[in-house]
């Protein structure tokens, strides 16, 4: 349930998301093997985000529309809401299949469980590889101490958190910071007018875990400005 923050301010966007793909640029290439990439994707399911539930069901099916030459990606939907409910749908194979799954879900108070996205995210990884955890919400009301030692669990696991924060609120920018730190994710706020960036971020996030670092040059050549930043920060040359 989100506590009571300002918008991210406009004129810092470029700067977030510069700083945000700095941080992807660190983060160690998966090595697929080429094996279908692995994307576990949480989302806070608490009533403060249903203004924002639909438009993330779209934004979703760009992540497997970017990857489909690549191989493919599989995405786990996860969620949490209401008293104590998490709820890990089966590991989704196309952009379907997923945007059923997420138009069967509606948004109920209660608090945030962001502790059971990443042990549930921690022990997928001890079964099989997963390439990255991405997690969208707007509050953190737990033990941040508790975080950061699952947090680091997943950095030793090799599982990169991708942090996207909607709204101010500064606790929750706090520890989502850490947990991306300590995994070797990145972090970025947005706010309701930054759909587009968060779809082309994500689709970025969605390459990356599908085929790594190498096919970010050939998604740059068709996306904006996000991919062609990342690969700046990587060095390479997108043209």
């Amino acid at each position: 349930m989100a506590k009571t923050g300002g918008k991210v301010p406009t004129k810092t966007g470029d700067n977030n998301v510069a700083a945000f793909l700095e941080k992807l640029a660190a983060t160690p290439a998966p090595a697929t093997g080429g094996r279908r990439g692995r994307l576990i994707f949480a989302m806070d399911a608490t009533a403060s985000r249903q203004p924002r539930w639909d438009s993330a069901s779209h934004i979703q099916s760009q992540m497997f529309v970017e990857t489909a030459q690549l191989g493919g990606l599989d995405i786990q939907l996860i969620f949490y809401r209401g008293f104590g409910e998490f709820h890990a749908a089966p590991w989704h194979h196309t952009a379907d299949a997923l945007l059923a799954e997420m138009r069967q879900v509606f948004c109920v108070g209660g608090r945030t469980q962001i502790g059971k996205v990443l042990r549930h995210a921690r022990d997928q990884a001890k079964q099989g590889k997963v390439d990255a955890l991405v997690f969208v919400g707007d509050a953190m009301e737990e033990d941040v101490d508790a975080l950061c030692h699952t947090a680091g669990e997943l950095g030793l696991l090799g599982v990169p958190c991708f942090i996207f924060h909607e709204g101010g609120d500064p606790n929750a920018a706090m520890a989502f910071k850490q947990i991306a730190n300590l995994t070797r994710g990145a972090y970025c706020p947005f706010d309701a007018a930054s759909a587009q960036q968060l779809r082309d971020l994500l689709a970025a996030v969605a390459v990356f875990a599908a085929g790594g670092r190498k096919a970010l040059v050939d998604f740059s050549r068709k996306s904006g400005r996000p991919a062609r930043l990342l690969l700046e920060q990587l060095g390479a040359k997108s043209r």
